[in-house]
């Protein structure tokens, strides 16, 4: 009786010692996003970082361990992300957070890091609130900032005629941060603009009439538009029957973006000077390389969303690679002033504000065969784009 006793104890420990070597031979990403409400840029996105993962298991994983994401659906609310956050945290024991689309779920996760200790490498999120007024030691940012991108807009913007602008933006923080960035560039840029209306419908439920009625009313000679997804669709729609942006110059966030420029088909509208993702025009390796590997796994093209998915994976695994640990501290040295490849060539995420030096193309709208393209798009670095250390000295408080 005894030494079967001894045995089967023996016999325990020994699956608890495999059991826990196999936990230590994987490292957990906890990834968040708004699947659910957003599935047109958050399912190529899901599709980039699966490809991302199995790339960086198939060239040996972080230091010889194999990378796991787990991934959650925040259902487009701040609550849900932090809840979502905390689960991956405390139940999964995940290495860092990495994800969110909405500027307000970013800031919300990114609060979440700050009062945890938890890294987080915010993929998506736009409003520059996340790396300056409200930025802390503990959250990054993969991709371009409205900073970043209002800059590169307002570059061919100020080459404009027009005087008289009015902006329609969704009323949430990535609205109001866009909009807010654009004016004031473009007015240190155009002394001479003036900003005659400004619409606020709210995001995903805008009634677009009433919109392109009061911005028609206003006279404007040029418009910022901001709205993405359905409600651009729905704002084009009724832009083009009333004749909104007939013989108006229109400068467009996102626009050019496969996933939002897609559902426009036939009623696209020409001439829209946009930041985008013109995925068939781009001859260079890196992209070469990554539209290849994508093509191959998923017999479709890539929209935007693939390769911010990707590129985020990229990311976390360049800087636990480097950390060569999971240690919150660790992680935020490995990942400040580091460099790396990426489909838009080689970036950097500064030590300053923590921000990537990803950019963006810069084109404008045509139609062909029917269907919503980019052209004369010509890439903007983000290191072209950015404020120096002593601007951000400014403008970032921890």
């Amino acid at each position: 009786m005894r030494r079967r006793h001894l045995l089967g104890a023996g016999l325990a420990i020994a699956v608890v010692g495999m059991a826990g070597g196999a936990v230590a031979q994987e490292i957990k990403i906890g990834e968040i996003n708004s699947y659910s409400l957003l599935p047109a840029f958050t399912e190529p996105y899901r599709k980039g970082w699966q490809l991302a993962v199995e790339e960086v298991n198939a060239a040996g994983g972080i230091n010889g361990k194999k990378l796991v994401v787990i991934s959650k659906d925040d259902g487009g609310k701040p609550a849900d992300a932090q809840t979502a956050a905390n689960e991956l945290v405390s139940s999964e024991n995940v290495a860092m957070l990495t994800g969110t689309f909405l500027s307000n779920i970013g800031l919300a996760v990114s609060d979440f890091a700050l009062q945890k200790k938890v890294f987080f490498l915010a993929a998506e999120p736009l409003t520059d609130a996340i790396t300056w007024s409200k930025g802390n030691r503990y959250t990054f940012r993969l991709r371009p900032s409205n900073y970043m991108q209002a800059a590169m807009l307002v570059e061919e913007a100020a080459k404009l005629p027009a005087k008289r602008w009015a902006t329609i933006a969704p009323n949430y923080e990535y609205g109001q941060s866009a909009v807010a960035v654009f004016k004031k560039l473009m007015s240190e840029k155009r002394p001479d603009i003036q900003w005659v209306d400004e619409q606020w419908p709210p995001q995903g439920k805008i009634d677009a009439g009433p919109v392109v009625q009061a911005v028609a009313a206003a006279n404007p000679e040029a418009i910022l538009n901001v709205t993405f997804g359905a409600d651009l669709v729905k704002l084009v729609r009724e832009g083009n029957t009333r004749g909104l942006f007939k013989d108006r110059s229109v400068v467009s966030f996102l626009t050019g973006e496969p996933e939002y420029l897609d559902p426009l088909k036939e009623e696209t509208p020409t001439g829209w000077i946009v930041t985008g993702y013109p995925w068939y025009d781009i001859k260079t390796p890196d992209h070469d390389k990554f539209l290849k590997a994508y093509q191959a796994k998923y017999n479709d093209y890539p929209r935007l969303g693939s390769i911010v998915g990707y590129q985020t994976i990229k990311a976390a695994a360049a800087i636990l690679t480097k950390a060569n640990s999971t240690d919150p501290e660790k992680l935020i040295a490995a990942t400040e002033g580091l460099s790396m490849p990426s489909p838009f060539g080689e970036i950097t995420f500064r030590k300053n504000d923590h921000q990537s030096t990803l950019g963006a193309y810069v084109g404008k709208t045509a139609l062909k065969d029917g269907k919503g393209v980019m052209v004369d798009s010509v890439y903007r670095k983000g290191t072209d784009y950015l404020p120096s250390d002593a601007e951000v000295a400014k403008l970032r408080p921890q």
